[in-house]
């Protein structure tokens, strides 16, 4: 019993984020909540002892409830590029509280739920949880059972499809630019209290099995501990965009030898690194 009520606070405290997730990838108030007590349910069943990271498994979890709920909206195979209306919210009539469901699309932006919903469901699936939540594309590719570089893939075109339906503030990308380059340049002179508050208390940065060995560790979690990492650092580093993304490159001799990727929403709460050459050959990088 103890156990359980253990479980049951962690995945409290859990909650507010499982909403957040689910209502981007929904769109319904009422349907975010009815996935979020879906999540409960699967964690109630699952082998805890087995789970490492209890938030990341929740995050994944419940994005699972939701694209599975989004394929059954649709009466036609997925398509990449599909931009038919989703079928009728199937929560519709259902008592709701209309000042919660006001104040969730109000907190995600009625213009963003607007262009998500072209999104085909993977691709929302792919966007909300990488672009919004920082979990990784090895985590989503073993949900969509794709290679990390074709979620990558789908990543940047969902990326592009947002931008294009105009400008939205959890997706401006001029606005993320900004961040990223307040970041870079409080990198550059040492000002570690500035870092700290342009990164998101739980922001995690990853980095591949090459940039590991130049110094950084594969996965850093933690405002403080990336804003002394990156302390005095970046002093090569020019801004950038990657694959659509906010983001800085390092070169030598006019190549390109490391890559980073920022998901920000109001803060970073995410930082990718990339050196593996192969990789480095996939991106679409606009410099300057």
């Amino acid at each position: 019993m103890i156990e359980a009520d253990l479980l049951a606070r962690r995945f409290e405290e859990n909650r507010s984020r499982l909403r957040a997730v689910a209502h981007r990838m929904l769109g319904s108030g009422a349907e975010a909540e009815d996935a979020v007590q879906d999540t409960w349910l699967r964690l109630s069943r699952a082998d805890v002892a087995r789970i490492d990271n209890l938030p990341g498994w929740l995050t994944t979890t419940v994005g699972r409830v939701c694209l599975d709920r989004l394929r059954t909206r649709t009466a036609h195979p997925e398509q990449p590029w599909d931009t038919a209306a989703p079928e009728p919210d199937p929560t519709d009539g259902a008592p709701v509280d209309p000042e919660r469901e006001a104040m969730l699309t109000e907190s995600v932006g009625r213009a963003l739920l607007v262009v998500l919903d072209t999104l085909a469901p993977t691709e929302r699936f792919v966007f909300v949880l990488h672009d919004m939540f920082a979990v990784s594309f090895e985590e989503i590719a073993a949900v969509v059972d794709r290679s990390p570089a074709a979620v990558r893939q789908i990543a940047s075109r969902a990326r592009r499809r947002v931008h294009q339906g105009g400008t939205v503030r959890e997706a401006d990308p001029t606005r993320q630019r900004r961040v990223v380059e307040a970041f870079l340049a409080a990198s550059r002179e040492g000002r570690f209290d500035d870092l700290v508050s342009l990164l998101d208390p739980h922001v995690v940065m990853r980095a591949d099995p090459v940039a590991a060995s130049m110094g950084s560790a594969a996965e850093t979690r933690g405002s403080a501990v990336i804003a002394g990492f990156f302390n005095g650092r970046a002093q090569g580093a020019s801004p950038a965009y990657v694959d659509g993304m906010p983001g800085a490159v390092v070169g030598f001799g006019g190549v390109v030898k490391l890559v980073l990727s920022f998901i920000v929403t109001d803060r970073i709460i995410g930082i990718e690194v990339v050196a593996d050459p192969a990789q480095l050959a996939t991106l679409d990088l606009s410099v300057g």
